[in-house]
């Protein structure tokens, strides 16, 4: 997990392009998603963190968006 205010800008790009970032999301919510969600983007930068995957994500206590990762999030509501 890297927390957005901890990375800078450059590192964060490079991150993204070899990636060893694919999924972010809101610490105070518990919530993950894909890099490209609007619901997302709207979030504030020091609520945000960065995954290298899925797993290190749900490891960590997080569960899928409900609007990118819709059905990764039926599948959690269900097993909720």
């Amino acid at each position: 997990m890297i927390k957005h205010k901890e990375i800078t800008d450059i590192d964060l790009r490079k991150s993204i392009r070899n990636y060893k970032i694919l999924l972010a999301g809101n610490s105070r919510s518990k919530i993950y998603g894909k890099l490209s969600c609007s619901s997302g983007k709207r979030m504030k930068k020091e609520n945000r963190i960065f995954f290298k995957n899925e797993t290190e994500a749900i490891q960590l206590g997080f569960r899928p968006c409900g609007h990118c990762l819709r059905k990764a999030y039926v599948n959690w509501k269900l097993l909720s």
